[in-house]
């Protein structure tokens, strides 16, 4: 039977590959319900249909949404893992930053006070403090030491604000690359915030510490005056903090007047002061310096032709410690300022009273004599004093190198000064009424068991007192000990300068006794300035940084310590040992100058104390170890030194004479009362002042110790009519007068 209804085209299943992925599963919506399909169904059917033919395109693009969907999820999770590092990062601020003090409680650390030390012409000699430099404003330091800083260290230091996230980033990337810590992220500030609060140890919680103290630096203070304190607390080696020391110590010059070749150095130093210190590693600091000089030229601050100019120049020597004549001055002065005005607390200024050209010339005369004839005499050190007629030092050298040794041999050493001690005998004698022309008997003396010889082992006979002296006559001197008393000569050369203990025994007589240079050159200005004590001082102010007055010193009115008469008498004495005596060597032209030579024991000490109108200059040579030098007499290297100096120092100057010029021998009758000369005295050659009154025996007075040098002991002195004993040379006679020998 034909079926009348409408005819319908039949679907046949289809197995092509585009049907291969279909599903043939019903689903609930594929269920016929009350006789009706489910209209959804069909709508299926005809979405299968179409996805039947474009099967493959689908395929394709659910491939690239798996892609897609993996890259989003580490986006995703990216996001989300910063965020948590975020509020990790903010738990641990807030953690390690309320372990710190209240904000309202930072305050900047006071600088470790600094003292600085300049001559009389305002010339600064050194600075001494924990720093080694005072502090300079940004606007006085050579423009080129902050801009190689910036270049090297914080190139957008105007720019951040305390921390550097570029400069961080730059930091890490460059140290992960190259494996190793090639660079540091820290920024002038964050340094700063380190070297003023923080300990350098390497933590977390540190460096959390100095990032917050960073922010605060910046929101306190403005860039130049974070920068002004960072370039004047910062580390340069050596001892060195701020960039006055450093330069002081490196270039002995102000960092005023640095040059771009210097200041490139300088900011080199930063990265590693010690290992790249010029004064260890010349060669290593100047590499460090050409980066420095190629950073500044990217940044702008600096031309090609400066950068040739300053790559052009030799390479920056500096000696390996602070050095030069002027550090036992600052040293010197150091001590005497604590003494002076107690702890400083404060940057202060002292003014001295060293006159610059004389530090240097005689630090020359030293070095140079040294270097001449020191190995071959086997002397290996030096020291002088050279002070003005009120006692002012003017010139200090206390040794032949800082460098190799701080021990100051001009103030803190005490040794015998020989034969130097006479012109303190000599005075006590012209007090007691000796005259230049006084004769004594040059022969064999006795003094208990010590029998003092002549430095020749000679004698000779009736001498004047003049002679004795320019001489250095050890026999004469003795006597003259013997008849005015050991404490008398103590008394006079306490009286004129002399502070150490001196012992009260006859060998006094040949210095026996230990003195610095220092003070027995002071005690020697009363035979130049007229009589009147010579306080020897460094020190003439000391003011704070700001000008106010906190001591000034006053010797304008020195107490006198020898009579007119005595000074005149001593220096017709003192000079004829220059003009015609020991000290020779050290004839000055155009100039009256006197002084006396000292020789101590086996040659281990020689000097030469002298003086002339202007200036009073002790200088000692000698080994610290006490070794005997080759037969090295204080009329010898000393008194060639001392010519060599004093000639330099009077330089320009107009000659004048020296107290006492015009002196005139008093009557006899002012000599103390004495046997007139007799025939006999004639004959037997005779004709030196006798000794009156009762003689001094060795029981009147106290055991004295053994002294040293070729003493052997002495019980005190005894009767003068020991002197000659039978041992003397062959005194003068008649016949000898007559025949005119």
């Amino acid at each position: 039977m034909v079926s009348r209804g409408k005819s319908r085209d039949r679907i046949e299943p289809s197995f092509d590959d585009e049907r291969e992925d279909e599903d043939f599963r019903l689903d609930a919506d594929d269920r016929v319900v009350g006789g009706r399909q489910v209209r959804s169904g069909a709508k299926k059917s005809k979405s299968n249909a179409k996805r039947g033919k474009s099967g493959s395109q689908k395929s394709r693009k659910v491939k690239s949404d798996s892609g897609g969907f993996g890259l989003g999820r580490l986006i995703y999770w990216g996001f989300v893992l910063s965020i948590w590092c975020g509020i990790g990062l903010v738990g641990l601020v807030a953690y390690y930053g309320s372990q710190m003090p209240s904000a309202s409680s930072w305050s900047i650390p006071e600088r470790p006070p600094n003292m600085k030390i300049v001559s009389v012409e305002g010339t600064v000699i050194a600075n001494r403090g924990a720093t080694g430099g005072e502090a300079l404003p940004l606007e006085e330091m050579s423009p080129f030491i902050p801009q190689a800083v910036m270049a090297i260290e914080d190139r957008r230091f105007y720019s951040h604000f305390g921390v550097d996230p570029l400069g961080l980033a730059r930091a890490i990337v460059t140290n992960v690359t190259s494996g190793r810590a090639v660079q540091g992220g820290s920024t002038l500030t964050q340094q700063l915030a380190k070297n003023l609060f923080l300990s350098p140890e390497r933590t977390v919680e540190r460096k959390v510490q100095e990032v917050l103290l960073a922010f605060w630096l910046e929101q306190k203070y403005t860039k130049d005056q974070i920068l002004a304190m960072y370039l004047n607390r910062v580390f340069f080696g050596s001892n060195a903090y701020g960039v006055e020391a450093a330069a002081r110590r490196y270039f002995n010059k102000s960092a005023r007047d640095v040059n771009l070749g210097e200041a490139a150095l300088l900011a080199g130093l930063l990265k590693a002061p010690s290992r790249l210190s010029p004064a260890r590693d010349p060669e290593a600091a100047e590499a460090r310096a050409q980066v420095v000089l190629q950073a500044m030229l990217e940044e702008g601050y600096i031309t090609d032709d400066e950068i040739k100019s300053a790559m052009t120049q030799p390479p920056t020597k500096a000696k390996r410690y602070w050095s030069g004549a002027g550090q036992y001055v600052a040293d010197l002065v150091r001590d005497e300022v604590t003494m002076l005005i107690g702890q400083v607390t404060e940057d202060i200024v002292v003014e001295t009273t060293i006159d610059m050209t004389l530090e240097k010339k005689a630090e020359a005369a030293l070095t140079e004599s040294l270097a001449a004839e020191g190995e071959k005499v086997n002397a290996s050190q030096a020291a002088l004093v050279s002070i003005d007629g009120t006692g002012a030092i003017r010139a200090l050298v206390g040794g032949r190198d800082y460098a190799e040794s701080q021990f100051n041999r001009a103030v803190k050493a005490k040794r015998q000064p020989g034969s130097a001690f006479k012109p303190f005998v000599y005075a006590a004698a012209v007090e007691n009424g000796l005259r230049p022309s006084s004769v004594r008997n040059d022969a064999p003396i006795r003094i208990g068991s010590w029998t003092p010889e002549n430095y020749d082992q000679k004698y000779r006979g009736p001498v004047s007192a003049t002679q004795a002296l320019s001489e250095s006559l050890n026999t004469i001197a003795a006597q003259l000990v013997m008849e005015v008393g050991p404490d008398q000569v103590i008394k006079v050369a306490h009286r004129m300068g002399i502070e150490s203990e001196l012992q009260n025994n006859a060998s006094i007589a040949l210095g026996t006794s230990e003195v610095s240079l220092l003070e027995l050159t002071a005690a020697y200005a009363p035979f130049m300035n007229g009589g009147y004590k010579a306080t020897p001082h460094i020190v003439r102010r000391i003011s704070k940084a700001d000008g106010a007055l906190l001591y000034e010193n006053n010797y304008l009115e020195p107490p006198k310590v020898l009579n007119d008469g005595v000074v005149s008498a001593m220096n017709v004495m003192m000079r004829s040992v220059i003009d015609h005596g020991t000290g020779k060597k050290a004839q000055l032209a155009g100039w009256e100058a006197a002084g006396k030579t000292g020789t101590t024991q086996s040659f281990r000490d020689a000097l030469f104390v002298g003086y002339t109108s202007n200036l009073t200059t002790g200088i000692w040579f000698g080994n610290d170890d006490g070794q005997s030098m080759k037969k090295v007499t204080g009329g010898g290297l000393p008194a060639k030194a001392w010519h060599d100096f004093m000639t330099a120092a009077h330089q320009g100057l107009a000659p004048a004479p020296l107290p006492g010029g015009d002196f005139i021998e008093p009557v006899p009758a002012e000599e103390p009362a004495t046997i007139g000369t007799i025939i006999s005295d004639v004959l037997q050659g005779g004709g030196e002042e006798r000794y009156t009154g009762d003689p001094v025996y060795a029981e009147d007075y106290p055991a004295e110790p053994v002294p040293s040098g070729d003493v052997t002991g002495s019980a005190g002195p005894v009767p003068p009519g020991d002197v000659g004993g039978g041992q003397g040379a062959r005194r003068t006679t008649l016949l000898d007068l007559i025949l005119g020998q």
